[in-house]
């Protein structure tokens, strides 16, 4: 029918994320979001918007995807600070195993490509940083640290996550990922 879309809009969406995760905004092409999508060029457009629109679209995917994964493992109670930090990392290293995505993350991918995002991008990718820090703050008040460690508890784990997605994507293998994620449990313990 005339009209109507003859494709699944949420395997679309599930398809560019991928492009903009494993490519970053960037090296997005449309003719690679037009590959990773199925869509052509027409229907891309008509239904997501520009590139800029589908790109916060796929971030906002990401998060419905993700983020309740880490609001599972935060939600405890945990016995302290640093059993905090082993459930959020945990969740880390099940995405970046998980064969069936891109390595890395979408969010550290699009806050390193940071100055090439439009106003729009910039704020979204900034508030789910930050949203993931004041959940991780939360989450390590509720174990018993105090304001002060909480804080800088959760900026380092914040940190620790990050850059397990940037080794995961220089070919950095789980064990080694496992070590990192396994002395910032330590040092979150040692408080």
């Amino acid at each position: 029918m005339a009209g109507r879309k003859q494709f699944d809009v949420d395997e679309a969406l599930r398809g560019a994320m991928h492009v903009f995760w494993r490519w970053g905004y960037s090296e997005a092409s449309i003719d690679r979001l037009t590959e990773g999508t199925g869509l052509g060029r027409g229907s891309l457009y008509g239904t997501f918007g520009d590139k800029s629109a589908l790109f916060r679209k796929s971030l906002q995917r990401y998060v419905q995807t993700y983020h309740p994964l880490v609001g599972q493992a935060l939600s405890g109670p945990h016995r302290d600070p640093g059993a905090v930090v082993a459930a959020f990392l945990q969740v880390t290293l099940n995405r970046i195993a998980d064969p069936t995505v891109p390595d890395g993350c979408l969010v550290t991918m699009s806050a390193a490509q940071f100055p090439t995002l439009d106003e729009e991008g910039r704020a979204t990718v900034r508030a789910l940083v930050d949203g993931l820090r004041a959940l991780l703050e939360r989450a390590l008040l509720a174990a018993g640290a105090g304001e002060r460690e909480a804080a800088e508890l959760a900026l380092c784990t914040l940190a620790t996550n990050k850059s397990l997605a940037v080794l995961s994507l220089a070919g950095f293998s789980g064990e080694d990922l496992a070590t990192v994620a396994a002395v910032a449990v330590r040092n979150a313990g040692s408080g």
